[in-house]
Protein backbone atom coordinates (compact mmCIF):
# COMPACT_ATOMS: atom_id res chain seq x y z
CA UNK A 1 0.00 0.00 0.00
CA UNK A 2 1.58 3.22 -1.19
CA UNK A 3 -1.03 5.93 -0.75
CA UNK A 4 -2.70 6.78 2.55
CA UNK A 5 -5.47 9.34 2.76
CA UNK A 6 -7.18 11.11 5.65
CA UNK A 7 -10.70 12.34 4.83
CA UNK A 8 -12.64 14.73 7.04
CA UNK A 9 -16.01 13.09 6.46
CA UNK A 10 -17.45 9.81 5.25
CA UNK A 11 -18.85 10.94 1.92
CA UNK A 12 -15.55 12.63 1.13
CA UNK A 13 -13.76 9.38 1.90
CA UNK A 14 -15.85 7.36 -0.54
CA UNK A 15 -15.62 10.21 -3.04
CA UNK A 16 -11.82 9.99 -2.97
CA UNK A 17 -11.80 6.19 -2.83
CA UNK A 18 -14.00 6.05 -5.92
CA UNK A 19 -11.58 8.36 -7.76
CA UNK A 20 -8.59 6.24 -6.78
CA UNK A 21 -10.48 3.05 -7.68
CA UNK A 22 -11.30 4.50 -11.10
CA UNK A 23 -7.57 4.96 -11.76
CA UNK A 24 -6.99 1.23 -11.21
CA UNK A 25 -5.80 1.41 -7.61
CA UNK A 26 -7.05 -1.31 -5.28
CA UNK A 27 -8.68 0.87 -2.65
CA UNK A 28 -10.64 0.51 0.58
CA UNK A 29 -12.09 2.90 3.15
CA UNK A 30 -11.32 2.34 6.82
CA UNK A 31 -13.81 3.85 9.25
CA UNK A 32 -12.19 6.06 11.88
CA UNK A 33 -10.44 4.09 14.58
CA UNK A 34 -12.55 0.96 14.13
CA UNK A 35 -10.38 -2.18 14.38
CA UNK A 36 -9.20 -3.52 11.02
CA UNK A 37 -6.96 -6.56 10.70
CA UNK A 38 -3.68 -6.05 8.84
CA UNK A 39 -4.62 -8.73 6.33
CA UNK A 40 -7.66 -6.70 5.31
CA UNK A 41 -5.38 -4.00 3.88
CA UNK A 42 -2.64 -6.29 2.60
CA UNK A 43 -2.23 -5.96 -1.15
CA UNK A 44 -4.10 -2.66 -1.42
CA UNK A 45 -2.66 0.29 -3.31
CA UNK A 46 -4.53 2.91 -1.30
CA UNK A 47 -6.38 3.17 1.99
CA UNK A 48 -8.62 6.11 2.87
CA UNK A 49 -9.39 6.65 6.55
CA UNK A 50 -12.84 8.22 6.96
CA UNK A 51 -13.21 10.60 9.89
CA UNK A 52 -16.14 12.66 11.17
CA UNK A 53 -13.94 15.67 11.82
CA UNK A 54 -15.05 18.41 9.42
CA UNK A 55 -17.01 20.34 12.04
CA UNK A 56 -15.52 18.78 15.18
CA UNK A 57 -13.64 20.97 17.68
CA UNK A 58 -10.18 21.76 16.31
CA UNK A 59 -8.30 19.75 18.92
CA UNK A 60 -10.45 16.68 18.24
CA UNK A 61 -10.05 17.01 14.47
CA UNK A 62 -6.27 17.30 14.74
CA UNK A 63 -5.99 14.35 17.13
CA UNK A 64 -8.19 12.15 14.93
CA UNK A 65 -6.24 13.10 11.80
CA UNK A 66 -2.90 12.34 13.40
CA UNK A 67 -4.25 9.03 14.69
CA UNK A 68 -5.33 8.15 11.15
CA UNK A 69 -1.93 9.13 9.76
CA UNK A 70 -0.21 6.92 12.32
CA UNK A 71 -2.39 3.95 11.33
CA UNK A 72 -1.54 4.53 7.68
CA UNK A 73 2.18 4.80 8.46
CA UNK A 74 1.91 1.49 10.30
CA UNK A 75 0.39 -0.09 7.21
CA UNK A 76 3.29 1.14 5.07
CA UNK A 77 1.96 4.31 3.45
CA UNK A 78 4.69 6.52 2.06
CA UNK A 79 2.56 9.16 0.32
CA UNK A 80 -0.35 10.99 1.90
CA UNK A 81 -3.49 12.78 0.78
CA UNK A 82 -5.48 15.14 3.02
CA UNK A 83 -9.04 15.13 1.67
CA UNK A 84 -11.50 17.95 2.39
CA UNK A 85 -14.64 19.12 0.62
CA UNK A 86 -14.38 20.67 -2.83
CA UNK A 87 -16.20 23.70 -1.39
CA UNK A 88 -13.49 24.04 1.29
CA UNK A 89 -16.02 23.79 4.14
CA UNK A 90 -14.36 25.38 7.16
CA UNK A 91 -14.34 28.39 9.48
CA UNK A 92 -11.62 30.85 10.44
CA UNK A 93 -10.66 28.46 13.26
CA UNK A 94 -10.35 25.40 11.02
CA UNK A 95 -10.37 22.59 10.57
CA UNK A 96 -8.47 22.45 7.27
CA UNK A 97 -5.50 24.62 8.30
CA UNK A 98 -4.84 23.06 11.73
CA UNK A 99 -5.12 19.54 10.32
CA UNK A 100 -2.75 20.30 7.44
CA UNK A 101 -0.27 21.92 9.86
CA UNK A 102 -0.32 18.83 12.07
CA UNK A 103 0.05 16.41 9.16
CA UNK A 104 2.94 18.36 7.64
CA UNK A 105 4.77 18.23 10.95
CA UNK A 106 4.08 14.54 11.55
CA UNK A 107 5.11 13.57 8.01
CA UNK A 108 8.08 15.91 7.70
CA UNK A 109 6.56 17.66 4.67
CA UNK A 110 7.59 21.28 4.23
CA UNK A 111 4.77 22.07 1.78
CA UNK A 112 1.49 20.88 0.35
CA UNK A 113 -0.58 21.90 -2.63
CA UNK A 114 -4.16 23.01 -1.97
CA UNK A 115 -6.38 21.79 -4.83
CA UNK A 116 -10.11 21.64 -4.08
CA UNK A 117 -10.97 21.85 -7.80
CA UNK A 118 -13.28 19.13 -9.15
CA UNK A 119 -14.35 20.27 -12.65
CA UNK A 120 -16.64 17.27 -13.20
CA UNK A 121 -18.76 18.55 -10.32
CA UNK A 122 -18.47 22.23 -11.22
CA UNK A 123 -15.72 23.17 -8.73
CA UNK A 124 -12.91 25.19 -10.31
CA UNK A 125 -10.17 27.49 -9.06
CA UNK A 126 -9.35 30.59 -11.07
CA UNK A 127 -7.00 33.35 -9.95
CA UNK A 128 -6.93 31.72 -6.55
CA UNK A 129 -10.71 31.88 -6.08
CA UNK A 130 -13.04 28.91 -5.80
CA UNK A 131 -16.05 28.74 -8.11
CA UNK A 132 -19.15 26.55 -7.83
CA UNK A 133 -20.49 26.30 -11.34
CA UNK A 134 -20.86 29.87 -12.60
CA UNK A 135 -20.86 31.37 -9.11
CA UNK A 136 -18.07 32.35 -6.82
CA UNK A 137 -18.15 30.26 -3.66
CA UNK A 138 -19.45 33.22 -1.65
CA UNK A 139 -22.38 33.60 -4.05
CA UNK A 140 -23.27 29.89 -4.09
CA UNK A 141 -25.71 28.14 -1.74
CA UNK A 142 -22.70 27.38 0.49
CA UNK A 143 -22.99 30.98 1.73
CA UNK A 144 -25.96 29.82 3.80
CA UNK A 145 -24.52 26.57 5.17
CA UNK A 146 -25.72 26.37 8.79
CA UNK A 147 -22.37 25.20 10.20
CA UNK A 148 -19.71 26.44 7.76
CA UNK A 149 -21.14 29.44 5.87
CA UNK A 150 -18.69 30.26 3.08
CA UNK A 151 -18.70 34.05 2.67
CA UNK A 152 -15.37 34.40 0.86
CA UNK A 153 -14.07 32.80 -2.31
CA UNK A 154 -10.32 33.42 -2.41
CA UNK A 155 -8.69 30.33 -0.97
CA UNK A 156 -5.76 32.27 0.45
CA UNK A 157 -8.23 34.41 2.42
CA UNK A 158 -10.01 31.30 3.68
CA UNK A 159 -6.87 29.40 4.67
CA UNK A 160 -4.70 32.21 6.07
CA UNK A 161 -6.71 32.69 9.32
CA UNK A 162 -6.42 28.96 9.99
CA UNK A 163 -2.61 28.68 9.85
CA UNK A 164 0.59 30.62 10.46
CA UNK A 165 2.21 29.05 7.38
CA UNK A 166 2.76 31.00 4.16
CA UNK A 167 0.00 30.61 1.56
CA UNK A 168 1.18 31.07 -2.05
CA UNK A 169 -0.95 31.18 -5.20
CA UNK A 170 0.11 29.42 -8.41
CA UNK A 171 -1.83 30.71 -11.42
CA UNK A 172 -3.34 28.88 -14.35
CA UNK A 173 -0.71 30.34 -16.67
CA UNK A 174 1.96 28.33 -14.83
CA UNK A 175 -0.15 25.17 -14.82
CA UNK A 176 -0.71 25.44 -18.58
CA UNK A 177 3.04 25.46 -19.20
CA UNK A 178 3.13 21.80 -18.21
CA UNK A 179 4.15 19.60 -15.34
CA UNK A 180 7.88 20.39 -15.45
CA UNK A 181 7.28 24.14 -15.28
CA UNK A 182 4.73 23.69 -12.52
CA UNK A 183 7.06 21.41 -10.56
CA UNK A 184 9.77 24.06 -10.73
CA UNK A 185 7.34 26.75 -9.56
CA UNK A 186 6.22 24.60 -6.65
CA UNK A 187 9.82 23.87 -5.65
CA UNK A 188 10.74 27.56 -5.83
CA UNK A 189 7.79 28.71 -3.73
CA UNK A 190 8.16 29.31 0.02
CA UNK A 191 7.41 26.40 2.33
CA UNK A 192 3.79 26.22 3.40
CA UNK A 193 0.69 25.92 1.24
CA UNK A 194 0.42 26.32 -2.52
CA UNK A 195 -3.02 27.13 -3.90
CA UNK A 196 -2.99 25.92 -7.51
CA UNK A 197 -5.51 26.98 -10.16
CA UNK A 198 -7.38 24.27 -12.06
CA UNK A 199 -10.42 24.62 -14.32
CA UNK A 200 -10.22 21.46 -16.46
CA UNK A 201 -9.34 17.81 -15.92
CA UNK A 202 -6.14 18.33 -17.92
CA UNK A 203 -5.06 20.88 -15.29
CA UNK A 204 -5.52 18.26 -12.59
CA UNK A 205 -3.44 15.79 -14.58
CA UNK A 206 -0.66 18.37 -14.83
CA UNK A 207 -0.80 19.06 -11.09
CA UNK A 208 -0.82 15.35 -10.30
CA UNK A 209 2.30 14.76 -12.39
CA UNK A 210 4.05 17.80 -10.92
CA UNK A 211 3.41 16.64 -7.35
CA UNK A 212 4.30 12.98 -7.88
CA UNK A 213 7.27 13.34 -5.52
CA UNK A 214 5.43 15.24 -2.78
CA UNK A 215 5.06 13.51 0.57
CA UNK A 216 1.72 15.23 1.23
CA UNK A 217 -0.93 16.68 -1.09
CA UNK A 218 -4.32 18.09 -0.19
CA UNK A 219 -7.56 18.74 -1.99
CA UNK A 220 -10.88 17.35 -3.11
CA UNK A 221 -11.20 14.09 -4.98
CA UNK A 222 -10.58 15.79 -8.33
CA UNK A 223 -6.83 15.73 -7.83
CA UNK A 224 -6.93 11.93 -7.58
CA UNK A 225 -8.70 11.77 -10.94
CA UNK A 226 -5.58 13.34 -12.41
CA UNK A 227 -3.49 10.30 -11.54
CA UNK A 228 -2.24 8.21 -14.42
CA UNK A 229 -4.38 5.06 -14.62
CA UNK A 230 -2.81 1.84 -13.39
CA UNK A 231 -3.24 -1.07 -15.77
CA UNK A 232 -3.71 -4.54 -14.26
CA UNK A 233 -0.34 -6.28 -14.49
CA UNK A 234 -1.63 -9.67 -13.43
CA UNK A 235 -4.66 -11.56 -12.22
CA UNK A 236 -3.53 -10.73 -8.68
CA UNK A 237 -4.36 -7.05 -9.28
CA UNK A 238 -7.89 -7.74 -10.52
CA UNK A 239 -10.60 -6.54 -8.15
CA UNK A 240 -12.95 -9.14 -6.68
CA UNK A 241 -16.52 -8.97 -8.01
CA UNK A 242 -18.92 -6.77 -6.05
CA UNK A 243 -21.28 -8.81 -3.83
CA UNK A 244 -24.93 -9.27 -4.77
CA UNK A 245 -27.80 -7.91 -2.67
CA UNK A 246 -31.45 -8.91 -2.77
CA UNK A 247 -33.40 -7.27 0.03
CA UNK A 248 -35.24 -3.97 0.12
CA UNK A 249 -33.88 -0.55 -0.77
CA UNK A 250 -33.92 2.71 1.21
CA UNK A 251 -32.83 6.34 0.82
CA UNK A 252 -32.13 8.59 3.83
CA UNK A 253 -31.25 12.27 3.42
CA UNK A 254 -29.81 14.47 6.14
CA UNK A 255 -28.33 16.97 3.69
CA UNK A 256 -29.84 20.43 3.27
CA UNK A 257 -28.10 21.07 -0.06
CA UNK A 258 -30.01 22.34 -3.07
CA UNK A 259 -28.90 19.25 -5.02
CA UNK A 260 -30.39 16.90 -2.44
CA UNK A 261 -33.58 18.97 -2.34
CA UNK A 262 -33.86 18.54 -6.12
CA UNK A 263 -33.23 14.81 -5.76
CA UNK A 264 -35.99 14.53 -3.16
CA UNK A 265 -38.35 16.48 -5.45
CA UNK A 266 -37.47 14.16 -8.33
CA UNK A 267 -38.20 11.14 -6.14
CA UNK A 268 -41.62 12.58 -5.27
CA UNK A 269 -42.31 13.21 -8.96
CA UNK A 270 -41.26 9.65 -9.80
CA UNK A 271 -43.75 8.25 -7.32
CA UNK A 272 -41.41 7.07 -4.58
CA UNK A 273 -42.93 6.95 -1.09
CA UNK A 274 -41.42 9.88 0.84
CA UNK A 275 -41.53 10.97 4.46
CA UNK A 276 -40.08 14.03 6.14
CA UNK A 277 -38.56 13.62 9.59
CA UNK A 278 -40.66 15.43 12.21
CA UNK A 279 -37.98 17.68 13.69
CA UNK A 280 -40.00 18.59 16.79
CA UNK A 281 -40.66 14.92 17.51
CA UNK A 282 -37.02 14.02 16.77
CA UNK A 283 -35.90 16.58 19.35
CA UNK A 284 -38.49 15.53 21.92
CA UNK A 285 -38.27 11.75 21.53
CA UNK A 286 -35.85 10.53 18.85
CA UNK A 287 -36.47 6.86 19.67
CA UNK A 288 -40.20 7.24 19.06
CA UNK A 289 -39.64 9.07 15.78
CA UNK A 290 -37.14 6.41 14.70
CA UNK A 291 -39.60 3.61 15.47
CA UNK A 292 -42.41 5.41 13.67
CA UNK A 293 -40.39 5.96 10.49
CA UNK A 294 -39.03 2.39 10.50
CA UNK A 295 -42.53 0.96 10.88
CA UNK A 296 -43.71 3.17 8.00
CA UNK A 297 -40.98 1.69 5.77
CA UNK A 298 -41.89 -1.88 6.77
CA UNK A 299 -45.49 -1.23 5.81
CA UNK A 300 -44.67 -0.21 2.23
CA UNK A 301 -44.62 -2.42 -0.83
CA UNK A 302 -41.40 -4.46 -0.81
CA UNK A 303 -40.50 -3.28 -4.31
CA UNK A 304 -40.72 0.42 -3.49
CA UNK A 305 -37.82 2.76 -2.80
CA UNK A 306 -38.81 4.86 0.23
CA UNK A 307 -37.08 8.21 0.72
CA UNK A 308 -36.78 9.63 4.25
CA UNK A 309 -35.50 13.21 4.38
CA UNK A 310 -35.08 16.23 6.64
CA UNK A 311 -35.05 19.11 4.13
CA UNK A 312 -37.30 19.09 1.09
CA UNK A 313 -37.49 22.76 0.16
CA UNK A 314 -35.54 25.98 0.81
CA UNK A 315 -37.94 27.09 3.57
CA UNK A 316 -36.87 24.05 5.63
CA UNK A 317 -33.32 25.45 5.86
CA UNK A 318 -32.40 27.91 8.61
CA UNK A 319 -29.76 30.35 7.26
CA UNK A 320 -26.76 30.90 9.51
CA UNK A 321 -27.55 34.63 9.69
CA UNK A 322 -31.17 34.14 10.79
CA UNK A 323 -31.01 31.52 13.50
CA UNK A 324 -33.73 30.88 16.04
CA UNK A 325 -33.28 31.28 19.78
CA UNK A 326 -30.29 29.20 20.69
CA UNK A 327 -28.32 30.27 17.62
CA UNK A 328 -25.95 27.76 16.07
CA UNK A 329 -26.50 25.50 19.07
CA UNK A 330 -30.16 25.12 18.10
CA UNK A 331 -29.23 24.18 14.54
CA UNK A 332 -26.61 21.71 15.75
CA UNK A 333 -29.12 20.13 18.16
CA UNK A 334 -31.67 19.75 15.36
CA UNK A 335 -29.01 18.31 13.06
CA UNK A 336 -27.93 15.84 15.75
CA UNK A 337 -31.54 14.78 16.25
CA UNK A 338 -32.03 14.21 12.52
CA UNK A 339 -28.82 12.16 12.34
CA UNK A 340 -29.95 10.08 15.31
CA UNK A 341 -33.30 9.33 13.69
CA UNK A 342 -32.00 8.59 10.19
CA UNK A 343 -29.13 6.40 11.40
CA UNK A 344 -31.46 4.66 13.84
CA UNK A 345 -33.92 3.89 11.05
CA UNK A 346 -31.14 2.36 8.93
CA UNK A 347 -29.84 0.34 11.89
CA UNK A 348 -33.28 -1.04 12.75
CA UNK A 349 -34.11 -2.01 9.17
CA UNK A 350 -30.72 -3.56 8.41
CA UNK A 351 -30.61 -5.41 11.74
CA UNK A 352 -33.98 -7.12 11.19
CA UNK A 353 -33.14 -8.02 7.58
CA UNK A 354 -35.68 -5.67 5.98
CA UNK A 355 -33.11 -3.61 4.05
CA UNK A 356 -29.66 -4.34 2.61
CA UNK A 357 -29.22 -1.49 0.08
CA UNK A 358 -29.11 2.09 1.34
CA UNK A 359 -28.36 5.44 -0.28
CA UNK A 360 -27.32 8.06 2.30
CA UNK A 361 -27.20 11.76 1.35
CA UNK A 362 -25.10 14.03 3.55
CA UNK A 363 -21.66 13.74 5.11
CA UNK A 364 -22.70 13.98 8.76
CA UNK A 365 -25.59 11.57 8.21
CA UNK A 366 -23.27 9.11 6.45
CA UNK A 367 -20.95 9.19 9.43
CA UNK A 368 -23.83 8.53 11.81
CA UNK A 369 -25.13 5.63 9.70
CA UNK A 370 -21.75 3.93 9.41
CA UNK A 371 -21.13 4.43 13.12
CA UNK A 372 -24.49 2.91 14.09
CA UNK A 373 -23.91 -0.11 11.88
CA UNK A 374 -20.48 -0.71 13.41
CA UNK A 375 -18.74 -0.88 10.04
CA UNK A 376 -14.96 -1.01 10.01
CA UNK A 377 -14.10 -1.21 6.29
CA UNK A 378 -15.80 -0.41 2.99
CA UNK A 379 -14.86 -2.01 -0.31
CA UNK A 380 -15.47 0.22 -3.33
CA UNK A 381 -17.91 -0.85 -6.01
CA UNK A 382 -19.68 0.61 -9.07
CA UNK A 383 -19.30 4.32 -9.80
CA UNK A 384 -22.63 6.16 -10.18
CA UNK A 385 -21.43 9.70 -10.87
CA UNK A 386 -18.32 11.77 -10.20
CA UNK A 387 -17.77 11.43 -6.46
CA UNK A 388 -20.60 8.91 -5.94
CA UNK A 389 -20.19 5.13 -5.75
CA UNK A 390 -21.58 1.99 -4.19
CA UNK A 391 -19.58 0.35 -1.42
CA UNK A 392 -19.99 -2.98 0.35
CA UNK A 393 -19.54 -3.54 4.06
CA UNK A 394 -20.21 -5.95 6.90
CA UNK A 395 -21.95 -4.72 10.04
CA UNK A 396 -20.69 -5.59 13.49
CA UNK A 397 -23.30 -8.36 13.71
CA UNK A 398 -22.15 -9.87 10.40
CA UNK A 399 -24.78 -8.58 7.97
CA UNK A 400 -23.76 -7.60 4.44
CA UNK A 401 -24.98 -4.21 3.29
CA UNK A 402 -24.49 -2.05 0.20
CA UNK A 403 -24.12 1.68 0.83
CA UNK A 404 -23.91 4.87 -1.19
CA UNK A 405 -22.43 7.58 1.05
CA UNK A 406 -23.15 10.68 -0.99
CA UNK A 407 -22.15 14.27 -0.48
CA UNK A 408 -25.33 16.33 -0.47
CA UNK A 409 -24.11 18.34 -3.46
CA UNK A 410 -23.29 15.36 -5.70
CA UNK A 411 -25.18 13.08 -8.05
CA UNK A 412 -27.73 13.38 -10.84
CA UNK A 413 -31.20 14.64 -10.01
CA UNK A 414 -32.69 11.16 -10.57
CA UNK A 415 -30.05 9.34 -8.48
CA UNK A 416 -32.56 7.99 -5.95
CA UNK A 417 -34.35 6.22 -8.82
CA UNK A 418 -31.37 5.06 -10.86
CA UNK A 419 -28.69 4.13 -8.28
CA UNK A 420 -30.03 0.57 -8.00
CA UNK A 421 -29.42 -0.24 -11.65
CA UNK A 422 -25.69 -0.65 -10.96
CA UNK A 423 -26.47 -3.50 -8.53
CA UNK A 424 -28.75 -5.39 -10.93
Amino acid sequence: MLTGAVADDFTGATDLAAALHSRGLRTAVVIGDRPVADEQVDGLDAVVVALKSRTAPVEEAVAASLGAADRLLGWGADRFYAKYCSTFDSTDEGNIGPVLDALRERLGADRSVVVPAFPANGRTVRDGSLWVGDDLLEDSPMRHHPLTPMTRSRLRDLLAPQTTATVTEIGLDVVRRGSEALRAALDDAPAGYLVVDAVEDDDLRTISRATAGHRLVSGGAGLALGLEPVEPASAAREVAPFPSFSRRRLVVCGSASTTTQAQVAAAVAAGHPTRKVDIAQALADPEAETASVAEWVRGLDAGSVPVVYSVGQPSDVVPAGALPAGGVGAVVSAADAVEAVLSGVVLDLVADGTVDQVVVAGGETSGAVVGCLGIGLLTIGPLLAPGVCWSAARTDDGREVALVLKSGNFGAVDLFSTAWEALA
